[in-house]
């Protein structure tokens, strides 16, 4: 059973269900179970329309047997369920019960005795669609409107002298305010319902006035209305609700104040439409570069990871499309292949935009994904601060900005989507919570009534979304969702210290819940993580050398790419421009140990410190060096270094666990600064801490990432002439072979088509007999020779040894045709290769090939 309470318990964001349909009963034994019924069978029927929903009576106290005939029909479904009020309060007081008690996205409160047929249900929905909220009425008095079966005379007259009445006293408009049977959008009812005062049949009327005062519309919608025999409703109540409408009207100033609440409910939907608006313009500021121009600009600091990026969700379609396994493809690394699950190809936002990739080519959906999902990303920090840790918007704004373009994020902006596309984090997080609340959130609502049952139920929903949401950000990162559960942990473990209580209430749920989302991991990613960690070219870690822990002094400097950053300070601080995953600068390390004094009564404030030191120092490597000495300590991540999963993260990234947790630190300051800001005694040092926070983020605001020409496709591959050349088994090889340090190859190949696979290539795969995880394939005498050309510019001696090595490696690539596209050193790779091959090449198509006959190449 559920009362209003349940509601406040879990917070008016609890809405997961789709359709609620409210009932309200007095004495209705004999019509109440046909009635419900027949709501059931009509919601069942069409389950892909209605979705998920829910159905509550409510017994307003009732002296036959409606209680144990709307128990037996929750036995029969557990969708339906019963609230019951201790005494007979009226129908305004049922409703409200009842309303507040929903979780449904749309609210539909029909009478007992279903004078509108619950067919009509179609009616309304269509309009409430059509409206985009609000409410939907039945009206009998709607030209359109079928009376099947009229009332006495009499009584229809009363009822319409009695609209025409409510109409001049307070809602003018609407012909027939009385109908039971109105759809709601759920959150504005919840909102309406708890506003209202009137227990009464007046209650309609109240409702509508509220939906009019908050500018919400309403909506008459013709019905098919039979009189039943036995109606609650008699003529005179028409007076009991002028009279109750007398009542709502000398109490114009709460309503006056329940209109001020909408208001601020429909400013804060503006709020949020603001910010979410302010982050995609951001977004698109800081990669404006790039959307100048698609068809010519690369993001500069990007290496060959936007080649490979492009090529993932080029290759992706094509398997889509052809309905291929989208788990692999032998188009690079050619003949070997490359296992597509143990590299990071985003098949969840890979595989749903295979349209826009097939439709204007992947450097669009390249542009897409990075800059609507960094805007995702702070649109849903912002959405979980706003929600569970501020009361001010535009506080929860600053600390997701914070979380999402801090310096970290916007070093893999540059290559790494994966790393940046983090949405489903804070969901993530918040179905967390979600479970650790159960146990709180379940009222009782009279004695006797056993809550294990309801809290079972949100336990287990709760479960299976995680298990869900987890899923799916296992096909958007798994190394993301590994750094998340760290930092979910480390914040766990510091507040259970500070908050045993809560750590006791919550660990039950927890668990259980957590078990339910193993339940629904488990089925669904059996497959594709046998795939990735035992399939073809699996590999069971990765090198990253020994240098790929943060500096200390990497937290307090800034980015190169910052607005007070400087890149030759951070270059000599990072791996590389796109693993720059520490540079919080001095000023926020500063501004968050202010924070963390001042604000350190709070719970949250504690673990939230703890959590930023503890990934901070994690993500010191296994070895720290002392800065400006010699001294070398070992650093914690050593205890992970060599564990599953953990042997191949690059523990450097383990610092962008800090963004977030110093996100919420800001936008807590923040709010707490804002709600002083009117007292006049303390506005000097509230305007000196706003003060603060922006001098400490103004050093490492984001500027736009810099973008350089691309090198066009030679007409040979963009014209395909090379199909001449190639035939079906054999490759297309680029000299030198894509590797991680040049990868153009795959651009030619993403970019016209995927007609031609190539060898070599810019991937994870295994190399030797344990299978340790590289980037790149394992290198071959020819293709370590023709790069080391590349990169030098000269031409070693070469007798018959390499050019028996050199047909052996080619015969292994079934070579077609060897391409020397213009490039540093073409003309020593073009000298090397002539003596390969033992004859000069074909110029065609702006470049040099050597066409191969099968003995050499492709039936080799």
């Amino acid at each position: 059973m559920r009362t209003d309470a349940a509601r406040a318990g879990l917070g008016e964001d609890a809405v997961s269900v789709d359709l609620t349909v409210v009932v309200p009963a007095y004495n209705e034994e004999r019509r109440l179970r046909p009635t419900l019924d027949a709501i059931c069978a009509h919601l069942r029927a069409d389950p892909d329309r209605w979705g998920d929903w829910e159905l509550i009576v409510v017994d307003d106290g009732s002296s036959d047997g409606t209680a144990g005939i709307a128990a037996a029909a929750a036995a029969d479904e557990p969708r339906i369920h019963v609230v019951t009020s201790k005494g007979n309060r009226g129908k305004g007081h049922a409703l409200r019960q009842g309303v507040l008690a929903s979780y449904g996205r749309r609210v539909l409160v029909t009478d007992a005795d279903l004078a509108t047929p619950i067919d009509e249900l179609d009616r309304l929905d269509k309009q409430l669609t059509a409206d985009g909220g609000g409410a939907a009425i039945g009206s009998r008095a709607h030209p359109d409107a079928r009376i099947e079966v009229r009332q006495l005379a009499l009584r229809e007259w009363l009822g319409r002298l009695g609209n025409r009445l409510i109409q001049l006293v307070a809602v003018h408009g609407i012909s027939d305010t009385q109908c039971g049977f109105k759809l709601f959008d759920g959150e504005q009812a919840r909102a309406a319902f708890a506003d209202s005062r009137l227990d009464g049949w007046g209650i309609d009327v109240e409702i509508l006035r509220f939906f009019r005062r908050s500018g919400w519309p309403v909506t008459e919608v013709p019905v098919r209305w039979s009189h039943q025999p036995g109606s609650k409703v008699r003529p005179l109540d028409y007076g009991k609700v002028l009279l109750e409408l007398v009542r709502l009207r000398a109490r114009r100033t709460r309503g006056t104040l329940g209109a001020q609440r909408a208001q601020r409910l429909h400013r804060g939907r503006r709020t949020d439409l603001a910010v979410a608006g302010l982050f995609l313009l951001a977004s698109f500021f800081l990669y404006k570069g790039l959307w100048a121009d698609l068809d010519h600009t690369y993001l500069a600091d990007a290496g060959s990871d936007q080649n490979q990026w492009e090529w993932f969700f080029r290759v992706t379609a094509d398997n889509v499309v052809h309905l291929r396994n989208p788990l692999f493809t032998t188009l690079q690394n050619f003949p070997d292949g490359v296992n597509l699950m143990a590299n990071t190809v985003m098949l969840g936002l890979s595989v749903p935009l295979t349209p826009v990739t097939l439709a204007f080519g992947p450097t669009v959906t390249w542009a897409l994904v990075l800059t609507l999902g960094l805007t995702a990303t702070a649109v849903a920090w912002y959405w979980l601060f706003a929600r569970r840790l501020v009361r001010n918007r535009w506080a929860a704004a600053l600390g997701a900005a914070l979380a999402a373009f801090a310096p970290p994020m916007m070093s893999h902006a540059n290559a790494h989507p994966n790393f940046l596309v983090l949405f489903m984090i804070p969901v993530i997080i918040d179905r967390a919570l979600r479970l650790c609340e159960s146990a709180a959130a379940v009222v009782v609502a009279d004695e006797g009534t056993d809550k294990s049952a309801d809290q079972g139920r949100r336990v287990a929903r709760d479960g299976v979304l995680l298990g869900l949401f987890a899923t799916y950000q296992i096909f958007l990162g798994e190394e993301p969702l590994l750094l998340a559960a760290m930092g979910m942990l480390l914040f766990a473990l510091a507040y259970a210290v500070v908050r045993r209580d809560v750590a006791r209430a919550a660990l039950g749920p927890l668990l259980r819940g957590l078990g339910f989302a193993v339940q629904v991991c488990l089925p669904l990613l059996a497959f594709p993580l046998y795939w990735q960690f035992f399939g073809p070219q699996s590999y069971h870690s990765v090198l990253h050398g020994d240098n790929a822990g943060n500096s200390p002094l990497a937290f307090l400097e800034f980015s190169g790419r910052a607005l007070l950053g400087d890149e030759t300070t951070a270059d000599a601080l990072a791996m590389n421009r796109t693993e720059q995953n520490a540079f919080y600068g001095w000023p926020l390390i500063a501004l968050a140990f202010g924070i963390v004094v001042w604000l350190w009564r709070l719970a949250v404030v504690r673990a939230l410190a703890f959590t930023a030191v503890a990934a901070a120092l994690l993500s010191l490597g296994p070895k720290v060096r002392i800065p400006f000495t010699d001294v070398v300590l070992p650093g914690p991540w050593r205890a992970l270094a060599h564990q599953p999963l953990f042997e191949s993260v690059i523990e450097s990234r383990v610092a962008m666990i800090c963004a977030p947790a110093l996100g919420a630190l800001v936008a807590l300051a923040v709010d707490r600064l804002g709600d002083r800001l009117g007292d006049v005694s303390r506005r000097t040092h509230r305007i000196v801490g706003l003060a603060a926070v922006a001098a400490a983020l103004l050093p490492i605001l984001p500027t736009p990432l810099p973008v350089r020409d691309r090198v066009d496709v030679p007409p040979f591959i963009a014209e395909g002439m090379y199909r001449s050349y190639v035939s079906e088994g054999e490759t297309l090889v680029p000299v030198p072979l894509p590797d991680p340090g040049g990868a153009e190859a795959l651009h030619w190949q993403s970019a016209t088509g995927l007609g031609f696979s190539v060898p070599g290539g810019y991937f994870n795969g295994p190399w030797g007999e344990d299978r340790r995880g590289i980037y790149g394939a394992p290198a071959r005498y020819t293709s370590n020779l023709l790069r080391d050309v590349r990169y030098s510019g000269q031409v070693p001696t070469l007798g018959d040894d390499w050019k028996a090595q050199a047909s052996y490696d080619l015969a292994f690539w079934k070579a077609g045709v060897v391409v020397l596209a213009p490039q540093a050193n073409d003309a020593a790779l073009y000298e090397t290769l002539e003596k390969l091959l033992g004859r000069p090449g074909k110029r065609i198509g702006g470049v040099w090939i050597w066409d191969l006959p099968p003995a050499a190449g492709g039936s080799g």
